[in-house]
């Protein structure tokens, strides 16, 4: 590429995609309980969004790096996420949603990672660049999350499937805007993406995305319901989501900062500690308003920190003529495998465990992390910072 193309249209995309999120995430359990779903049938349908990435994103991403055209890829799989969610509001039945849903997600889950992908290639010269592009994303979440409560007051919870098709909607026209960006096949060869991947270090790297990905997974599917049976009404758990998030664009913000001074092994270990801390937080204290406000603030490390760190450590490892698969691989072993288990194994305890129990599971998982992170991803000599 003669020319480096502008990062304004993945910021912009980036605000689209996750303004999205914002109103989901917080509020998508809660419109599946006014359905009068089971726990186990509210967390399988949050989990399609985590098991879609387990196949889409290897999939999509080892389309775009064979075919070096990520851009269509893109727009055709925003554009389809966005058909098959109309289907989503047009019926309250277990079946309906769940087939309409998973069809919408498995597209859904592609777009991210190659434009993850793109936007790691075009900032690896400048280490924390790419936050500054990502923290878009983070702004989109909150805005989203904190009207998302007020918002549903005046529409009605029962009308959240078609505020969501809105926003895939507004995915659609920010995907148009993205340019094309793949590896130059002019460039040597690099040596098989299987010899990166059976790297220790490689796979400890995947190991601690799936275990806390895998902490997580109560967290995106019962939280919201944890924090209702607390007191709390939707006005003010959007306000808690959105505590997080903007715990995530300060860290976002400084990481340029931060990945000069800490080793990105340092920095994947101190988002695991944080992990321990947060999810025992929630499983203890939560009915405390600053203690849940203290559980939120850590999200800017459990989640800000730990993804820019994984960004920068597969942007480190792999070669660039698989950063597209690369990136899908990040997914699936983290939001996919790692965030559908810990949903769906969160979905079995709390019928009976309750908060404790669940959220319990997420700190076991993270302390999990923590070991492997000592023993297996420490940091090189003179290793050079993504």
């Amino acid at each position: 590429m003669s020319a480096s193309p502008s990062l304004l249209p993945f910021a912009a995309f980036y605000f689209a995609y996750f303004a999205f999120q914002g109103l989901f995430g917080p509020f998508w359990g809660l419109y599946l309980q006014s359905l009068s779903f089971s726990a186990w049938q509210i967390s399988v349908l949050v989990a399609l969004s985590t098991l879609a990435r387990i196949v889409a994103p290897g999939l999509w991403g080892w389309l775009a790096d064979r075919q070096g055209r990520r851009r269509a890829i893109i727009i055709t799989t925003s554009l389809l996420s966005a058909g098959a969610f109309a289907f989503v509001g047009l019926g309250d039945g277990f079946w309906w949603i769940f087939v309409s849903l998973a069809v919408s997600h498995f597209f859904w889950a592609a777009a991210l990672p190659l434009v993850e992908a793109s936007t790691a290639h075009l900032t690896r010269a400048q280490p924390g660049r790419y936050s500054r592009v990502r923290v878009w994303g983070s702004i989109g979440f909150v805005c989203l999350s904190m009207v998302g409560g007020y918002i549903l007051d005046v529409i009605g919870l029962a009308r959240l499937p078609w505020a969501l098709l809105f926003l895939l909607v507004v995915i659609v026209l920010a995907a148009w805007q993205v340019p094309d960006v793949g590896s130059r096949r002019e460039r040597p060869l690099a040596q098989p993406i299987g010899d990166t991947l059976r790297q220790p270090r490689v796979l400890a790297l995947f190991a601690c995305c799936f275990l806390m990905a895998y902490a997580h997974g109560p967290y995106y599917t019962f939280y919201s319901i944890g924090l209702k049976a607390a007191g709390y009404d939707k006005g003010l758990i959007g306000l808690l989501w959105s505590v997080g998030v903007i715990s995530e664009i300060l860290v976002f913000i400084l990481m340029p900062k931060i990945m000069g001074r800490v080793s990105l092994e340092r920095l994947m270990l101190a988002s695991l500690v944080a992990a321990v801390a947060r999810f025992a937080i929630i499983a203890t204290l939560i009915r405390q308003p600053g203690m849940a406000v203290l559980a939120q603030s850590l999200h800017a490390l459990t989640f800000g920190l730990h993804h820019a760190t994984s960004i920068g450590l597969i942007n480190r490892l792999f070669a660039e003529q698989h950063q597209g698969r690369a990136q899908g691989l990040y997914v699936i072993a983290s939001f996919g495998v790692g965030g559908s288990a810990g949903g769906l194994v969160g979905g079995l305890i709390w019928p009976w465990g309750g908060q404790m129990a669940t959220f319990g599971m997420s700190v076991a998982a993270a302390m999990l992390g923590v070991a492997v992170c000592l023993r297996w991803l420490r940091p090189e000599p003179a290793a050079r910072q993504a």
